[in-house]
């Protein structure tokens, strides 16, 4: 009888391939890097200073001197525009490091160690018992607004949902004959944690970690809309819709092209992590 031969495990670039024969994730993938290298080359590719005012101009539609029309003071909508673009990403891979960190320690430790669970996971659950802005106003108002604030608000706001998630996968993860096995050989608790159940826990954080992107750059523009963000004269999204708002009936362009920014930022986002989640899920795996 012939033995039976397992199949190969995939290689990052059938991976890719794989994630993108979708369409839908394709075009995320498309649209968050021009987003992204857009929001990078922002010095090169912007025709003027985001803060440059010039009373002369102020409030002129879209044309091809002001690709976007520009604001109140005369500055160049499209260039505060992309300049605003860094500061959303800057500010979505901080969210998304800080919430891993911390997440990924505390989902790790309440798992693992089955004194530790009950006061960890009731902290969690009431963090995440306040909506998720609410939390994240009243962290600001109470530190103060800054960009440093801004990340450690957000990042302590999505912390508990990746936790959750880490927490529950290592509850299961544990219990597996492999972990048993390890034990019984006197492998070290921490090398255990890290080589038999963190490395299966990649998944998982890598999808969750696209959302926690997206919804960070969703609340710090928001945030900013309501003058809790960064400085005012610090380009942003949420601060430009805020400012455009007094002339929406006059010169909507002001909002428009900050509002497509983040609308083609996100949903790229939300894209590309369902095609993470449909490919790395097994009975999702399918659908590809």
């Amino acid at each position: 009888m012939a033995a039976a031969v397992s199949s190969p495990a995939p290689t990052p670039v059938n991976f890719i391939l794989r994630l993108v024969s979708r369409k839908t994730v394709l075009i995320g993938i498309l649209a968050l890097f021009a987003v992204a290298f857009v929001a990078i080359l922002a010095p090169v590719l912007a025709p003027y200073a985001p803060n440059k005012l010039s009373v002369v101009n102020r409030l002129k539609p879209p044309s091809a001197t002001f690709w976007f029309g520009t604001d109140e003071f005369g500055r160049d909508v499209f260039s505060r525009t992309i300049y605003a673009g860094r500061l959303s990403l800057l500010v979505g891979i901080s969210v998304v490091t800080f919430a891993a960190i911390f997440g990924i320690a505390l989902g790790l430790v309440a798992g693992f160690f089955k004194r530790l669970d009950t006061p960890i996971a009731r902290i969690i659950d009431a963090m995440m018992a306040f909506p998720d802005i609410l939390l994240a106003i009243a962290l600001v108002a109470a530190l103060g607004p800054s960009l440093l604030t801004v990340i450690v608000a957000l990042g302590i706001v999505y912390t508990p949902r990746l936790a959750r998630i880490v927490r529950a996968s290592t509850l299961v993860i544990r219990e597996l004959p492999y972990v048993e096995a390890a034990r019984a050989l006197g492998v070290p608790t921490w090398r255990i944690m890290t080589r038999h159940v963190l490395r299966n826990l990649v998944s998982p954080i890598l999808v969750q970690g696209t959302f926690i992107f997206a919804y960070a750059m969703l609340a710090e523009a928001g945030l900013s809309f309501l003058g809790l963000g960064v400085s005012p004269e610090i380009p942003t999204w949420g601060t430009m819709i805020a400012a455009g708002r007094q002339y929406i009936g006059q010169a909507d362009w002001m909002t428009l092209f900050p509002g497509i920014a983040i609308v083609v930022s996100v949903l790229s986002l939300q894209m590309v992590g369902d095609g993470f989640r449909d490919l790395l899920d097994p009975r999702l795996r399918k659908d590809l």
